[in-house]
């Protein structure tokens, strides 16, 4: 066996060890807030849910930043990132009370119906044309 790999082999055994070392220390935390779970598994599975929410969130924020860009739901999508972030993140709460007072809301301060169906309407047409201006045209 060269050098070489015998490093590699220590290097990627101690990579392992601080991952196992962090997901013990995770679930640790998850245990000690005692809100969702009482057994390692619904640790871990709590942990694998949180992730994925933060994961989801933090894309809906990114692609509503695209679509203030081109044509699209911007604000809608930002504010339904932000909504799911607000869950384990607490910055993201003021932040969707920032972009829900932006939002056109009726009379009980929810989003009309209607800016929805709009949005979701112009985000089809606009990305359409956009594709066929693209692709489309010969």
């Amino acid at each position: 066996m060269s050098g070489s790999s015998r490093d590699d082999e220590q290097r990627d055994s101690r990579r392992e060890g601080r991952f196992d070392e962090l997901v013990g220390e995770a679930i640790e935390v998850e245990l000690e807030t005692g809100r969702r779970e009482s057994t390692v598994e619904k640790a871990k599975r709590n942990l694998i849910v949180r992730i994925a929410i933060i994961v989801a969130g933090t894309f809906l924020v990114l692609l509503g930043f695209v679509f203030i860009v081109i044509p699209g739901p911007g604000l809608i999508t930002i504010a339904a990132g932000l909504a799911l972030l607000a869950i384990d993140v607490p910055f993201a709460r003021r932040w969707l009370d920032k972009v829900q007072a932006r939002l056109p809301a009726g009379d009980d301060g929810k989003v009309k119906p209607w800016v929805i169906i709009v949005s979701i309407g112009a985000t089809i047409v606009f990305t359409a044309a956009s594709l066929w201006f693209t692709f489309g045209r010969s």
